[in-house]
């Protein structure tokens, strides 16, 4: 192995060739140009002093090496990020840059609102919103501030309870029209259901007990949250959906109204943070926006008819 410490931008080249598959992609990416990445790769390879890729004619292929490295990589350039958005960040001023990380249906059809709420009150704050199933690690500083659906437990985290968010089954007016209502959960199997391809820990851990909730029984198989919402406005079947998403929808209609399902929900950042006007004044702000959001909602009662 040489002597010298690789630069941190020796192993950038490296994730965007590992991501991208090819040296063209990975030059495109950075805005290089191709045979400066590959001086890299090389440069790279005699640093460690081992082989990253074999080549061929076909392209690029990652060597056991290569994919060893990987997550190192990735942790550099969590790292390299979060001292970007520290940089950018005052701590007495709530300006800068805080990274939020949540599922695909909190990031997409919870938050945008809550977001729009702050950037109005903070227009120095740049957001950056990363939509994942997968938890990103807050200790490595993949993100700033999280919400997740389980009660975190490493001491280095802050958390904030929000309480639960109520999820129920639900179908498109279309699809009721089209096919009629299930009045039991035996009903579902005569029923086009929408759920995922390969089930999450989460959703194992919340599924009622006898519940025919399981892939063999799905007519459609996601695991994307968001294209099983989209199936469900379109009318293709019945699928789980978050209570406060559907309120605001009058062309979901609540079926089995019996089965409640509740989603644990947390606010989380890193305890390095509250130091941080900007983190401590968007965590505040999504904590109490989404304690609004998983209050249970009184049903609407039916008017009264005055006597003349």
């Amino acid at each position: 192995m040489a002597n010298h410490e690789p630069g941190w931008e020796l192993y950038r080249s490296f994730l965007a060739v590992m991501r991208e598959g090819s040296l063209s992609g990975a030059a495109r990416a950075l805005g290089m140009t191709q045979p400066s990445l590959g001086r890299h790769m090389r440069e790279l390879e005699d640093a460690l002093g081992a082989p990253l890729f074999a080549r061929s004619p076909q392209g690029l292929t990652p060597t056991d090496i290569a994919h060893e490295l990987m997550p190192h990589a990735q942790a550099m350039a969590s790292a390299s990020a979060a001292l970007r958005r520290a940089a950018t960040t005052r701590q007495d001023l709530i300006v800068g840059v805080v990274r939020i990380t949540a599922s695909e249906v909190i990031g997409a059809e919870v938050l945008p609102p809550m977001l729009a709420d702050f950037r109005q009150q903070h227009p120095g704050i740049v957001i950056e919103l990363s939509l994942s199933n997968q938890a990103e690690d807050l200790l490595r500083r993949d993100a700033d501030i999280a919400i997740r659906m389980v009660r975190p437990t490493q001491d280095a985290l802050v958390a904030r309870h929000v309480g639960n968010i109520a999820l129920g089954f639900y179908a498109h007016k279309r699809y009721i029209e089209a096919n009629g209502r299930p009045k039991t959960m035996a009903d579902l199997g005569k029923h086009a259901v929408i759920g995922f391809d390969h089930e999450p820990a989460y959703v194992r851990s919340m599924r009622p007990t006898g519940f025919l909730y399981a892939r063999e029984n799905f007519s459609l198989r996601t695991d994307s949250d968001l294209a099983a919402m989209a199936a469900l406005r379109a009318g293709y079947g019945i699928a789980g959906c978050q209570v406060g998403l559907a309120r605001r929808d009058p062309q979901l209609v609540r079926v089995l109204p019996d089965i409640m399902i509740n989603m644990d929900t947390w606010v989380v950042m890193h305890e390095d943070l509250r130091r941080s006007a900007s983190a401590r004044a968007l965590f505040n702000h999504l904590a109490e926006a989404l304690i609004d959001y998983a209050k249970p909602q009184a049903p609407a009662r039916p008017a009264v008819k005055r006597k003349r």
